[in-house]
């Protein structure tokens, strides 16, 4: 999960953070949400483009100001390219429009 980002180094020492982040999400009902999708998201999409100084309160800051819509869109887009809709199945087609 944290081994090809720059920024895993710090995956153990920001997990408390993503951990609160994620109970967050659940709070508000979104319960569907895994730390590892948060994580992608955030080396994915957030920090495409690393700093060569960072510092773990920014990166920190980053976790804690985390949107659930920008996560969740994120994810669904992985999804499709990923290929894991089907959308000649009627469950999946349900699944997807709840």
């Amino acid at each position: 999960m944290n081994s090809i980002h720059q920024y895993g180094r710090f995956y153990k020492q920001v997990k408390p953070a993503l951990e609160s982040k994620i109970e967050e999400f659940k709070i508000f009902g979104y319960e569907q949400v895994k730390e590892k999708e948060l994580w992608d998201y955030l080396t994915k999409k957030k920090w495409k483009k690393p700093k060569e100084e960072i510092q773990m309160y920014e990166i920190i800051a980053d976790i804690l100001s985390a949107k659930i819509g920008d996560v969740m869109n994120f994810t669904t887009v992985e999804a499709f390219k990923l290929g894991d809709f089907a959308l000649d199945d009627e469950e999946e087609r349900k699944e997807l429009l709840k």
